[in-house]
């Protein structure tokens, strides 16, 4: 199976840039004590493709609890026990042109004390688990290097006010594609996918990375809502 060495070089240098004090960051967590790690099925084939890029998923939690607040297996994310969440990551998916590999041969699952280390940016010990096996098992052979690899993606971003950008007048997918590029030098708008749900409220963020885990335009699927499209953001908080 085709592994990118540059996985290696990046846990090597430890982040791409020094993001210093505005840095992505949840709005309060407490991390967990404990960690049950669940057992993760296939539900499709497996799909063996060399990878061409990366694609950094970050989902807007206020929208994604909306209707979820009451669901026990959703608890810590959206219950407001451990701490309310902005952006959270939903995962670090490999690109192969207009596809992607998937649920590749794993060798085991995450250990607890590796999806902890993540928790406070990704708050879900399932979706950690189902991210690592569908994506992660076709990028390198060990669930660390992976979410290793995912922590120092996320810390050298800096996440821009989205409660204040939610007011302002005329919002569209293209102003907060804007404001994200301004958050962070270095990035362009291309690169920067915005994926609102049908009623036109923030789902998503899909950050586009070339193989050298740089910032490069994203394809069509993956860039979203065009800039002149009406956006909202749901603040919930």
């Amino acid at each position: 199976m085709w592994r990118p060495r540059h996985l290696s070089t990046l846990v090597l240098a430890g982040t791409l840039c020094h993001a210093g004090p505005l840095a992505a960051q949840h709005y309060q967590c407490s991390p967990p004590r404990a960690v049950q790690v669940p057992q993760v099925r296939p539900d499709a084939p497996p799909r063996r493709l060399p990878v061409t890029g990366y694609t950094l998923a970050l989902s807007w939690s206020p929208e994604f609890c909306k209707p979820r607040k009451a669901q026990r297996r959703h608890a810590r994310q959206c219950g407001g026990q451990a701490g309310m969440f902005g952006l959270v990551v939903h995962g670090l998916w490999p690109a192969s042109g207009r596809s992607w590999p998937q649920w590749c041969p794993i060798s085991r699952a995450p250990l607890p004390r590796e999806v902890a280390a993540n928790m406070c940016i990704s708050p879900s010990a399932a979706l950690i688990a189902r991210q690592w096996a569908k994506h992660g098992a076709c990028m390198t052979r060990k669930p660390a290097t992976y979410l290793k690899v995912t922590r120092i993606l996320w810390e050298g971003l800096r996440i821009p006010d989205l409660d204040r950008i939610s007011r302002e007048d005329g919002l569209t997918a293209g102003t907060i594609r804007t404001r994200f590029v301004d958050a962070n030098p270095g990035w362009m708008r291309e690169a920067v996918g915005v994926k609102l749900n049908a009623r036109g409220w923030l789902e998503e963020l899909r950050l586009c990375y070339d193989k050298r885990f740089m910032p490069t335009e994203c394809n069509r699927s993956r860039f979203g809502a065009q800039d002149e499209v009406e956006a909202k953001i749901w603040r919930g908080l």
